[in-house]
């Protein structure tokens, strides 16, 4: 099976930063990886931005392993909203970028 990483980049509602953060950490990293395909999720915020400034303070990384990436994708969308996959309305969905990406080199390690 062939590996991605779906990149979400987002940012809470203002003035409801706890609300998105526990409901993004508690609820919906585990959401995301209950579905087929996504083994893993972790979250990052914004500490510093390096050359531009840009409007998002919060990143996602959830990594996928399928040999239908879109069809996972496809799943995932449509259990938005429903008891299996909670939005909490302090995320501002409107904000959010997300895209699928797929490796075009091998990792490289550090250099020695």
């Amino acid at each position: 099976m062939a590996s991605f990483k779906l990149v979400v980049l987002s940012n809470p509602v203002a003035g409801r930063d706890a609300e998105y953060n526990d409901w993004y950490t508690h609820v919906h990293l585990r959401d995301i990886t209950a579905i087929p395909g996504f083994l893993s999720a972790q979250r990052f915020r914004m500490r510093n931005p390096v050359g531009f400034d840009h409007p998002w303070k919060y990143l996602a990384i959830y990594e996928m392993e399928s040999d239908d990436p879109d069809g996972v994708v496809e799943k995932m969308l449509s259990l938005q909203g429903s008891d299996a996959m909670v939005i909490s309305e302090a995320l501002d969905i409107d904000g959010a970028l997300a895209g699928v990406f797929e490796p075009i080199t091998a990792l490289v390690p550090e250099a020695v």
